[in-house]
């Protein structure tokens, strides 16, 4: 890897990994293993393998012991926050190189994966603290001979599926609060994406984490995965992903052992635009939450609802915006928008796009496939529509295509906002901050900027309302989230005899 160049080179051949469990590698060996090619380059980058259901419980086996010995969860929590530290700082030390596998394996800009892993640095610095502000209650209102105590307890074994979109950053919203609640963890990656999840795991037992306490098998969804979330020894459950797969999950966790699931599924998020915004702003903001992560994004602003006063002039806006975008290899560090993940999702974005017109929706820009010479790319794709009758304007497409939906009044605004299945984020542009207030409570949604998108950090808790999903990952929540509470009543001095 050349970091001196502009645009990074790619590997002569593709690397092999290995898995990680109790605290090492494990060497593919016999196993069948997944080669993926860079979706930016479409030539093979990384060999995983294809662990069997075998692994998968030796693995389980291997986080329920470093369980149940309590050489993690026993620890106190400063020891385990030195752990934490420890690994952010290992990341920082290696950004590069985690930022380079992410784009190879992802498609995304390498200056946007290097952004996410540095954010990621920050994740495990603030659940370091959490870990050790993590407390109880007391009740000490029950007379002289009685004292209340609630305590709050790690889960257990952790199960964490992650998606291709995001991998290292969708892992690090929960790893560290994971196990700063005292947890271990056995982590599925997506199959297409599963190498920076294993560097994670290397990095957490450089760091001085104890053997067992996190592990990853990689695989696919339907082996691997299926028995994952099916497992008796798995407590809890951690599933991002797509609304119907979610809705798997939860019937598998009834058919079992009902463990507990936290869950960040699909969205079809609104960005409401007014006339009295800063049109400018609110166009380079708008442009940006459909254009990251090439729209691949659960919280992609894919929903523009526009006061009708301005709807043309700011789609043209937008679409000037989007125009001047830098389209390319994901390795060059002037690319802002990078390749489209999969085969399969490629092909799901193209088949909207025309739907899209055989619907009768206006195409206001974009709409075709990008030939650059190698990789997959689709430009940025505006539609207008009057309703929101259009499949484009009710489904999540997961790419980067954007409705434009007209509105006249704020509680039309709203009712279009909120008529979805989904409630996983929204955005409001105004300068009225009686509009931003109103619009801000009662639009249905788990995360919500103003005069902004896809802004935050590991403070704020994260999240989805309706289909979106359950339970709240990140902040002080999503350390409570691995948690399960114990009510201790303590009698004080001689009982009271029940018989005489």
């Amino acid at each position: 890897m050349d970091k001196s160049s502009h645009v990074l080179t790619l590997p002569s051949e593709p690397r092999e990994f290995g898995f990680y469990m109790d605290g090492d590698w494990v060497a593919a060996g016999e196993r069948e293993m997944f080669e993926r090619a860079s979706p930016g380059h479409g030539v093979p980058v990384t060999r995983t393998p294809r662990c069997t259901e075998d692994d998968l419980n030796a693995a389980v086996a291997s986080a329920r012991t470093a369980f149940d010995d309590r050489r993690w969860s026993g620890l106190s929590a400063a020891d385990r926050s030195a752990v934490l530290l420890k690994a952010a700082e290992l990341i920082r030390e290696r950004i590069e190189e985690i930022a380079y596998w992410e784009t190879l394996e992802n498609g995304k800009p390498i200056a946007q994966a290097r952004a996410e892993v540095s954010g990621c640095v920050g994740m495990f610095e603030y659940a370091a603290g959490l870990g050790r502000a993590l407390h109880g209650e007391t009740y000490n209102n029950s007379g002289d001979n009685a004292l209340g105590v609630v305590t709050r307890e790690p889960i257990g074994v952790v199960g964490v599926i992650t998606p291709w979109n995001f991998p290292f950053l969708i892992l690090c919203e929960r790893v560290p609060y994971i196990l700063a609640a005292g947890c271990t963890i056995v982590a599925k990656p997506s199959e297409v994406t599963s190498v920076t999840t294993l560097l994670l795991a290397e990095i957490l037992s450089q760091a001085g984490l104890p053997d067992g306490v996190m592990n990853v098998v990689t695989g696919s969804g339907r082996t691997v995965g299926q028995k994952l979330l099916e497992h008796m020894d798995i407590d809890m459950l951690s599933f991002t992903g797509s609304t119907s797969v979610g809705r798997s999950v939860v019937e598998a966790s009834g058919r079992t052992n009902f463990k507990k699931l936290g869950l960040e599924l699909g969205g079809k998020n609104p960005q409401i635009v007014f006339a009295d915004a800063d049109l400018e702003d609110a166009a380079d903001g708008v442009a940006f939450g459909i254009a990251f992560n090439t729209g691949q994004c659960c919280v992609s602003g894919s929903r523009l609802l526009v006061e009708r006063s301005v709807v043309e002039e700011f789609s043209r806006m937008v679409a000037d915006k989007l125009s001047k975008a830098k389209i390319g290899d994901p390795l060059d560090e002037t690319t802002q928008i990078g390749a489209i993940t999969t085969d399969a999702q490629n092909s799901t974005i193209m088949s909207y796009i025309s739907k899209g017109q055989e619907d009768g929706a206006h195409l206001v820009c974009g709409g075709k496939q990008l030939d650059l010479g190698q990789g997959q790319y689709i430009e940025p794709t505006i539609f207008t529509c009057d309703s929101m009758d259009s499949a484009i304007a009710r489904e999540e497409i997961f790419g980067p295509v954007l409705t434009v939906i007209p509105f006249d009044t704020m509680d039309q605004a709203i009712a279009v906002a909120n008529d979805t299945e989904y409630g996983l984020a929204a955005s409001v542009w105004t300068k009225n901050i009686d509009k931003a207030l109103t619009v801000s409570r009662q639009v249905k949604a788990g995360r919500f900027w103003v005069n902004t998108t896809l802004a935050g950090g590991p403070e704020l808790p994260i999240g989805g309302f309706k289909q979106s999903g359950w339970g709240r990952e990140a902040g002080m929540h999503g350390v409570e989230e691995y948690t399960q509470i114990k009510s201790v009543h303590i009698e004080i001095g001689k009982r009271t005899p029940w018989v005489e």
